[in-house]
């Protein structure tokens, strides 16, 4: 069977000088393949990925895999612990006030600088060792400043240096209100339809600080290059990285989690990292959008919210979208309006709370959306 072994990653220190420490687990196959990196509530109100992890290890107790496994649940203890009242307030560092998702190393010189040391004589092998190992001691560098750096950027590139080794990595999210959907990278588009999630944005090679894009965006930018150098070959792409949103957070559920589990085990099989397994993607509906029509409704006014539309739910230009209280006015007409749908749409997301602000992110919606086959 699979070697399994834990260790913990210490990723920061509180106040009391008190260790902070990640739990990783480790299955090794006996037969080569890919290494695989999944994370989970790298926002600490995202928690759902931990119950998908705990399905994940049940079932890599009794199944064999090639190559290697790497789980990494509740993967920002920091996020996790900052509470107010009964919400979790973990999607920024309090201290320095960054998005936890934000601080990933991306430096396009490196790559240019790493191209002119390739030559023709290079094996693809040996340029994709050597392209890891750079960016890993870039990685380290950028940790060992003498200035130090900020605690979401430390907690970041310490996940980094764990995911860099692997050939896919999934970073598991959830919406505020939200419907499953997954980003995948435009060049992975045959590999959206091995998930289990009906909503699909394709995101192109552009580095705006989220961990899939820490990982891809190296691997796209230096098979692009490297094409360019030496025409006359074929450089792969060798990492999939994918941020996938099961739905709502600071819940779990179950069934759910083992739902999603089953899809992500239903990918690998499909990666060729599991043996023997009878795993095969559910026949559902899936729409996909790029990335440009990945759309948000800001509110053009403040009030009291009654969402209208659930997410996942399709939407024709001019209809309701939701029902807004003006409490200033509950004596006269003005006291209830509405906010309609500015164009065909897939609600995916909105935001969590009845009390809304003007300018605040109602819907995030698909808009030109088409089916994928």
């Amino acid at each position: 069977m699979n070697k399994f072994f834990k260790e913990h990653l210490t990723v920061a220190s509180n106040a009391s000088g008190r260790k902070m420490h990640v739990p990783i687990y480790r299955f090794k196959g006996e037969e080569p393949g890919p290494k695989v990196y999944i994370q989970s509530s790298i926002h600490g109100a995202e928690v759902q990925g931990n119950v998908v992890i705990y399905h994940l290890i049940e079932y890599l107790k009794t199944t064999k895999i090639r190559g290697e496994i790497v789980l990494v649940p509740n993967c920002n203890p920091v996020g996790t612990n900052i509470k107010s009242g009964e919400y979790t307030l973990g999607r920024f560092d309090p201290i320095n006030g960054q998005n936890w998702n934000r601080g990933y190393y991306f430096k396009e010189e490196l790559i240019n600088d790493f191209v002119d040391t390739v030559t023709a004589d290079d094996s693809f092998e040996q340029v994709k060792h050597a392209f890891r190992q750079q960016v890993k001691k870039a990685i380290e560098a950028e940790l060992s400043k003498t200035w130090g750096i900020g605690l979401a950027p430390r907690l970041n590139l310490q996940l980094q240096a764990q995911a860099f080794d692997a050939d896919i990595v999934i970073d598991l999210h959830n919406g505020p209100v939200a419907t499953r959907h997954i980003y995948v990278p435009e060049y992975a588009k045959e590999s959206a339809k091995h998930f289990n999630i009906p909503h699909v944005i394709f995101i192109p090679n552009q580095f705006n600080g989220a961990l899939d894009e820490a990982m891809f965006c190296h691997w796209w930018t230096l098979a692009d290059k490297l094409s360019k150098k030496f025409p006359q070959q074929k450089w792969q792409i060798p990492v999939e990285a994918f941020t996938l949103e099961m739905g709502s957070q600071e819940v779990i559920d179950f069934d759910s989690g083992s739902y999603d589990a089953k899809g992500i085990l239903t990918y690998l099989n499909y990666k060729n990292s599991l043996i023997d397994a009878n795993l095969k993607p559910e026949n559902i509906n899936r729409y996909a959008v790029f990335l440009k029509d990945y759309k948000i409704l800001y509110t053009q006014e403040g009030g009291i919210i009654e969402y209208k539309v659930k997410p996942g739910q399709h939407v024709k230009q001019g209809e309701v979208l939701a029902k807004v209280l003006n409490v200033d006015d509950l004596d006269n007409d003005n006291a209830v309006s509405y906010i309609y749908a500015p164009e065909d749409l897939i609600a995916i997301l909105h935001f969590p709370s009845a009390s809304v602000l003007c300018g605040t992110q109602l819907y995030k919606c698909f808009i030109n959306y088409f089916p994928l086959p």
